[in-house]
């Protein structure tokens, strides 16, 4: 039996992104999705505490044979609903994006929503992995705006990044119990190719500043920032997602709070 993958984002479950990662996995995995119905980016491992959040069974933005729902929380929320009372048993693997944009540099792995499903997996024992692609600045907004449509070449590049993201996850269930309490953070970059090469990488360190700005007296509006890389040492994620290679960082809570052996 194929093994069985379940899959959040944070762009939403339309994003384009979310449905080529789909595409490319259904050869090799049964699949779930359990995505956000609007795009929670910038969410980080937030979870709904007030209110309630509402699950719709969504079949229809997939092929035959994909279960999905579209939910009203976080990436978080949709990973801990899903584990916890709509998948019979637990999958093989969570995976989450494919994001629109990079998550590279401890900042932005941090605040993201797209990080943050791959580590609600995590702590339910399951290998995980969150994939984020590269966008252009002047086509990011455009992207965005379509659902992650983009243009013919960006569109090619987007599909051998998923590609690259369903043998990722076919390899990494060959030795599964290496990733447990792992999140494996991959970054493909704007020209994916089918022989991008992949290179092991540590989240950068960056400074973001303020990122809000007074729009009117005492009010502030989310502003994003680039940034500054305060050590761009070569096998960082950003150095090596700039250089037009694969980023794979990951990221190990395995001892968090255990002692050493």
């Amino acid at each position: 039996m194929k093994p069985h993958a379940l899959i959040t984002n944070d762009d939403g479950i339309q994003s384009a992104f979310l449905h080529r990662l789909v595409e490319s996995l259904l050869p090799h995995f049964r699949v779930s999705v359990a995505a956000p119905a609007f795009e929670q980016s910038w969410t980080g491992r937030c979870m709904t505490r007030h209110g309630e959040i509402e699950v719709i069974d969504s079949p229809s933005y997939f092929a035959d044979g994909v279960q999905a729902w579209a939910i009203s929380g976080t990436p978080s929320d949709c990973v801990n609903i899903a584990l916890g009372n709509l998948l019979p048993e637990k999958p093989d693997i969570v995976l989450s994006g494919i994001n629109i944009g990079f998550n590279t540099t401890e900042t932005l792995i941090l605040s993201s929503g797209t990080v943050a499903g791959a580590i609600e997996g995590v702590l339910w024992d399951l290998p995980a992995i969150a994939f984020s692609q590269s966008v252009p600045n002047h086509l990011f907004d455009s992207i965005r705006d379509a659902n992650g449509q983009g243009n013919e070449a960006f569109n090619a590049s987007l599909k051998e990044a998923a590609n690259h993201a369903a043998q990722m996850a076919l390899d990494t269930l060959q030795d599964k119990s290496a990733y447990i309490g792992s999140v494996i953070n991959i970054n493909f970059p704007l020209e994916t190719t089918a022989d991008t090469p992949v290179v092991e990488t540590f989240p950068a360190k960056l400074q973001l500043g303020s990122l809000f700005a007074e729009t009117s007296p005492g009010k502030y509006n989310f502003r994003y920032s680039d940034g500054t890389v305060v050590d761009p040492h070569p096998n960082s994620d950003r150095a090596v997602l700039e250089s037009g290679r694969i980023s794979r960082s990951l990221l190990n809570f395995s001892r968090i709070g255990r002692p050493h052996e």
